[in-house]
């Protein structure tokens, strides 16, 4: 699917099993608390930290979640994701077309994910 056919396909869903949108400020707080789940999935499969019992490594749904939250900020605020995101790689090549390939530390050190690779 496209990101305009996610915005889209949230937008029914929130309208058939949502009722409504909540407002902009708790959609905020709740990316903020899904991008928080996130981080703390990161930190027990990728960092020092280990799993408690009962939690999994649901690396996928919580990146899911978080991209969930984000479209729905989107659809409320007019924000067609797609044309944003074309803008930011604009943006990105315009200004980092260079920066990268001559930054030393990025190929003197493989990067911690670089050893759990894994297929999509």
């Amino acid at each position: 699917m496209t990101i305009k056919e996610a915005q889209e396909m949230v937008d029914t869903w929130v309208k058939t099993y949502g009722v409504r949108y909540f407002s902009e400020l708790t959609n905020m707080a709740c990316l903020t608390e899904e991008v928080g789940e996130l981080a703390r999935v990161i930190a027990r499969t990728y960092g020092d930290q280990s799993f408690k019992p009962g939690e999994k490594a649901n690396l996928g749904e919580e990146m899911a979640d978080v991209m969930w939250v984000l479209l729905c900020l989107a659809n409320q605020t007019g924000i067609d994701l797609t044309e944003e995101l074309k803008k930011s790689f604009d943006k990105k090549t315009k200004r980092d077309s260079e920066r990268h390939h001559n930054n030393p530390k990025l190929t003197e050190h493989p990067t911690p994910s670089e050893d759990n690779k894994t297929l999509i």
